[in-house]
Order: C-alpha cells, then structure tokens, then sequence
C-alpha cells in the first residue's frame, strides 16, 4: 500500500463551532473528529506552488490538488506552527485490514469515506445517508472501525445515491501520530 501524509488542524469537544456541528451531523457520540476533510479540519502545510519541486510532493489525482503529500519529510518542512494538531499517514483503498499495521508512532483510528476528490467525508460532511449507514456505524473519532464494514458502505452509498458526487467515495485508512502534534 502507497503511504500519502497530511497534517490538519484538530477538532474536539468544546472547540468553536462543535455544537452546532453536532446539531448537524447527529453525531452526539463524537468526542473529536480526525478529519481529512477540508470542510471540517484545515490543512496546516503550507506548499510554495510556485516552487517546482514542491509539486513532486503533492498528491494529485485526476488533475486535481489534494492536502495529502507523498513524503512525510516534506510535510514536516512545511507545516505551519501550530501547538496541536493530527499528524496522519493515510492509505487510499486499502486490500487488506489496516488495524494491525503497524507505523512506528502511529495509531491507527480507522477508516474515512472521501469523495472522489478527496475533499468532503460522506461520514460526516453529508447530512447523513440513512439508507447506508447509521451513527453507530461511527466510532466516537468520525471513522469506521471496521475494514468490510467500510466497504459496505462504500458499496451501499454508491447504489443508493449514484447521482449524488459525495456518494462515490474512497475508503482511506487512517493513522495518527501518537506524540507529534499531540
């Protein structure tokens, strides 16, 4: 599996803005959201798009910018200080069960649905897609625990909205610094 990296800015309970976020989503249960969506948590790497090299560090999918990188050296050269934020590995449609991948300082948190420009999570950006999933089917960090399950979703979000872009999603696997950022 392809490893891409990212850091964003944190989002838990009692931050400005999470009531009326909660109110939102439904999601009562959530304690904080390890988001990559760009709606809800912020990129803190700073790319110089005018410098060339940069551009062979950015991960681009179908002539679109992404806030993922393709080396973890570059993210930390360009992050913008911050006291605390999530430093992420992130893995694009994994084959195989993430939670025992080991990353040395990572913890692994689960899986996110992303659209097909990897900007919006049809977990917790969307309003909810009832017919697909429930709010049980999300752990207390936004994210699917469960590896099939994620992919059922995926499944299940695709057939039950094919008109709807937030429904055609990736599922990324996420892992989360344990010390930097923290």
């Amino acid at each position: 599996m392809k490893y891409l990296y990212t850091a964003k800015e944190t989002f838990v309970k009692g931050d400005e803005g999470w009531e009326g976020y909660i109110k939102f989503s439904k999601l009562n249960h959530l304690t904080e959201l390890v988001s990559i969506d760009n709606l809800l948590s912020s990129s803190i790497v700073e790319p110089v798009y005018e410098n060339k090299k940069d551009w062979d560090f950015i991960f681009i999918i179908n002539q679109g910018i992404t806030d993922f990188y393709l080396s973890l050296d570059y993210v930390m050269r360009r992050l913008e200080t911050k006291d605390k934020f999530n430093l992420l590995t992130l893995g694009i449609n994994p084959t195989e069960d993430c939670k025992n991948i080991g990353i040395d300082g990572y913890e692994f948190e689960g899986y996110d649905l992303l659209d097909q420009d990897y900007d919006i999570s049809a977990l917790t950006n969307c309003g909810g897609f009832d017919e697909s999933f429930t709010s049980s089917d999300i752990n207390e960090k936004g994210l699917v625990d469960d590896f099939t399950r994620a992919y059922e979703i995926r499944k299940s979000l695709l057939e039950n909205n094919p008109n709807e872009h937030h429904a055609d999603t990736n599922v990324i696997a996420k892992w989360r610094h344990k010390t930097i950022g923290r």
